[in-house]
């Protein structure tokens, strides 16, 4: 499993980084991780990136609702994209 890379607090949102965006051509938010993602911590998004020339989609941020804290964010991230990664 990937690393946390950065963990920022921005808006109304904790933007737990795993990849830098620069890696990546195309950036989406997909409808299909709401469900692994809800399952670990409501109201979180996940957006996957997709190099050039690649048909994989990564994990590249996990952004978990801000009143829960950093320290809990990055756990729940982890967690979020360990369930994405196994389906």
């Amino acid at each position: 499993m990937v690393g946390v890379n950065t963990v920022e607090t921005e808006d109304e949102y904790i933007h737990v980084r795993f990849r830098d965006p620069d890696e990546f051509d195309e950036i989406r938010t997909p409808d299909w991780a709401e469900n692994p993602a809800h399952s670990v911590s409501e109201g979180s998004e996940v957006r996957m990136g997709q190099a050039e020339g690649s048909d994989d989609w990564k994990v590249e941020s996990v952004l978990i609702q801000k009143n829960v804290g950093e320290d809990k964010a990055e756990d729940q991230a982890k967690e979020i994209v360990e369930k994405i990664e196994s389906e």
